[in-house]
């Protein structure tokens, strides 16, 4: 069977069950309130005790109805699971909002280190490759000790756990499938933060994502600081006018941030940042996973791609499904997704994602119901605003293909013939960076992921290549690989593409329309990523450029899963700056985290394009594109 009929059966079965039981799965995911919550629930607090003597506070939540055993569904997280109290109910959030009605015995914990639980917090705590004593702990025997004590001590439950979250919540969740209990049955890492030097949160290809690392780190450490008085709405001049990032701690923190210090301690990919990956260490698992992401993730994108090819390379034999919506950072537990930006929809992806695929995947290894045959990958194709079904990620039959970049700004698949001048350059000058976004925002705006480009493009430090108008639909399904031929007269430079969706003069305009933005010609970033070039061979050891020398500069850019429509243009921009998204490179080799202000300089760039040296951008295509 292929993928198309694949695709349609599961939506039409999809379809007549909807058609068939609306009320029913409209009542079972009604979002409840407090109120209803502590008139169908009791709530009672334990100090669950973990191995090596260490007690972790735990809130349970079980349903006032013990006419049957129920599930476990647990959450672990560093945010307070608080409110205290057996007679304090909380305003619901995530499951326990949209899935009380279905009778969970709901499970919240803080994590080793915070808020009520005793011991050290350690930040994306490593996990050990052994535990040979009981002082040998990490995230995964945290959870197995909570789990084992939960089904031997909680009433009315049946044995089987599940385990889910966001974010950091997401990567306790996917420490807990390691080695996992065996009364754990099911698991959902969802936006799990992984490797935050490769591409979550705070670095991207060892390129430093500022305000997003600064603004959390500033309100979250031991000495944290509960505002910071930027004195401007405006993140572009905050972080323009502080100069080097050193300046950060001098004049705000002080020192006393434990986890912004650990940042500017380690500036490569250490051993610190190698060790808190959990990507090479996903083995035995005994659950069955649903790993959630957004496209438009602009903290944890690169966790839940990372996670699937991990998990599929060291533990092949697990019941893996794959889920990427049209969402930002955990997105997908809000009411209502039917927009992002100036993007509509036409539906709620939301609200399919919980009735159709994580709720029916938790009630199946919870409780016994059916199997809701979900396909491996469950996949939102944008541009189509579409739900696809693929029974492995990226498509088995998607073709690599290259976009060469041409002389006089085209963008084509064929390669670049001789010509004259054999590059395109411009002047990146570190004290006028490229704005990341094109509206005032101060800090890490997640709309920047489908911004209007058009303000970049009129630059002259930003490079534009394109096709010209597409005589079909084009569906690129798969990661995006940027090959650039570069040179610089500097001994360093960050390098940004970007792919870019242009829409044709006479697109209309969103509805409603808040900021005024015209589609006519709208440059819609698809995806854009950094590369630091001093990384270019490796992340451990950064080497300069040699000035002038032409010189390779591959990197790995996040999926997507995109349909340019027939009348739309590709468009690709690179630029080496993206500021304050990404902090300045000085574009001379050295630590940019203690750089001095004589330190940053004006570079040339060049982007070769010839046959001898051809850059390109490598996608991945579906067939009749």
């Amino acid at each position: 069977m292929n993928f198309a009929r694949i695709t349609l059966r599961l939506l039409g079965l999809l379809a007549l069950a909807a058609a068939l039981y609306p009320a029913r799965a409209a009542e079972a995911l009604a979002p409840v309130n407090k109120t209803w919550l502590a008139a169908n629930y009791t709530k009672a607090e334990y100090q669950i005790p973990m191995r090596d003597g260490v007690t972790l506070l735990t809130l349970v939540y079980s349903p006032r109805d013990t006419s049957v055993p129920w599930p476990i569904w647990l959450l672990r997280t560093p945010y307070n699971a608080g409110p205290h109290g057996t007679n304090s109910f909380p305003e619901p959030s995530g499951p326990l909002k949209y899935y009380a009605r279905e009778k969970f015995i709901f499970v919240v914990q803080d994590v080793r280190g915070r808020y009520g639980s005793g011991g050290v917090y350690v930040d994306t705590r490593p996990l050990r490759e052994t535990h040979p004593t009981a002082a040998d702990t990490d995230e995964s025997t945290d959870a197995y000790d909570t789990i084992d004590w939960l089904v031997k001590h909680l009433v009315n439950n049946n044995g089987r756990v599940g385990l889910s979250g966001i974010s950091d919540p997401g990567f306790f969740a996917l420490c807990g499938a390691v080695n996992s209990h065996p009364a754990l049955k099911a698991v959902s890492p969802q936006a799990p933060a992984t490797d935050s030097f490769m591409g979550d949160d705070f670095h991207h290809n060892g390129a430093f994502f500022l305000p997003h690392a600064f603004g959390f780190y500033s309100s979250f450490g031991k000495k944290a600081v509960p505002t910071i008085d930027y004195g401007t709405p405006d993140g572009y001049d905050f972080y323009l006018r502080l100069g080097p990032i050193a300046n950060l701690d001098a004049r705000y923190l002080k020192g006393e941030n434990e986890y912004w210090n650990d940042l500017m301690a380690h500036g490569t990919y250490d051993e610190f940042y190698q060790s808190r990956d959990p990507g090479p260490r996903l083995k035995n698992v005994h659950a069955a996973l649903l790993t959630i992401g957004g496209w438009y993730d602009a903290e944890d994108l690169y966790g839940p791609l990372h996670v699937w090819r991990s998990v599929a390379a060291l533990d092949p034999g697990v019941v893996h499904h794959l889920v990427m919506g049209p969402w930002s950072h955990g997105a997908w537990s809000q009411p209502d997704t039917s927009h992002f930006g100036p993007l509509d929809f036409h539906s709620n992806p939301a609200e399919f994602f919980r009735q159709n695929i994580e709720l029916p995947f938790f009630k199946h290894y919870l409780k016994d119901a059916p199997d809701p045959d979900l396909p491996r990958a469950w996949v939102f194709e944008t541009g189509a605003n579409r739900w696809r079904g693929f029974t492995a990620w990226p498509p088995t039959n998607a073709s690599v293909r290259q976009l060469y970049l041409q002389p006089g700004g085209g963008l084509a698949f064929d390669a670049p013939p001789a010509a004259p001048v054999a590059y395109d350059e411009y002047v990146s000058d570190p004290a006028k960076p490229v704005p990341y976004f094109s509206r005032i925002t101060q800090g890490m705006n997640y709309e920047y992921m489908v911004d209007d480009q058009r303000q970049a493009a009129r630059r002259p430090d930003v490079l534009v290549y394109e096709t010209a108008p597409l005589e079909s639909d084009l569906t690129l399904a798969g990661p995006v690989t940027a090959r650039l031929q570069v040179a610089t007269s500097g001994t360093d430079s960050d390098w940004i593409v970007k792919l870019i969706d242009v829409y044709p003069g006479d697109a209309p305009d969103p509805k409603p329309n808040p900021y005024g933005i015209v589609m006519g010609g709208y440059q819609q970033l698809v995806r854009g990523e950094p590369m630091r070039g001093k990384f270019r061979r490796s992340f451990t050891h950064p080497e300069p450029f040699v000035p002038g020398q032409v010189t390779p500069v591959t990197w790995v850019m996040p999926d997507v899963f995109h349909t340019f429509q027939r009348g739309h243009r590709l468009m690709v921009q690179v630029q080496s700056s993206w500021f304050p998204l990404v902090d300045r490179n000085p574009q001379t080799f050295c630590d940019i985290y203690h750089a001095k202000p004589e330190d940053f300089r004006p570079a040339k760039e060049r982007i070769y394009r010839s046959p001898e040296a051809p850059s390109s951008i490598e996608i991945m295509v579906l067939p009749g594109n």
